[in-house]
């Protein structure tokens, strides 16, 4: 069995060609679950392919919710 290899947040970002703040703002909206990373104080490490998987599946997800429906108006307020 082999090890999954823990990479920074710079590593992250780098990954994903993004700032470390939209790392850190993925940790805070849950778009990477807490399982996914360690924080110790203010350090993270991150599993890679577990960040990337759960990334992809927020990306599908996002994509298949529908549009908000629009606000019906009546002219009965006249």
């Amino acid at each position: 069995m082999t090890e999954d290899k823990y990479v920074t947040i710079d590593q992250v970002a780098q990954h994903f060609l993004v700032s470390i703040s939209t790392i850190r703002a993925w940790v805070r909206t849950g778009v990477i679950p807490k399982t996914h990373y360690l924080k110790v104080g203010n350090t993270f490490r991150f599993r890679l392919p577990e960040v990337d998987a759960a990334v992809r599946a927020y990306n599908v997800a996002k994509q298949r919710r529908p549009d908000p429906v629009p606000e019906v108006t009546t002219d009965q307020d006249a």
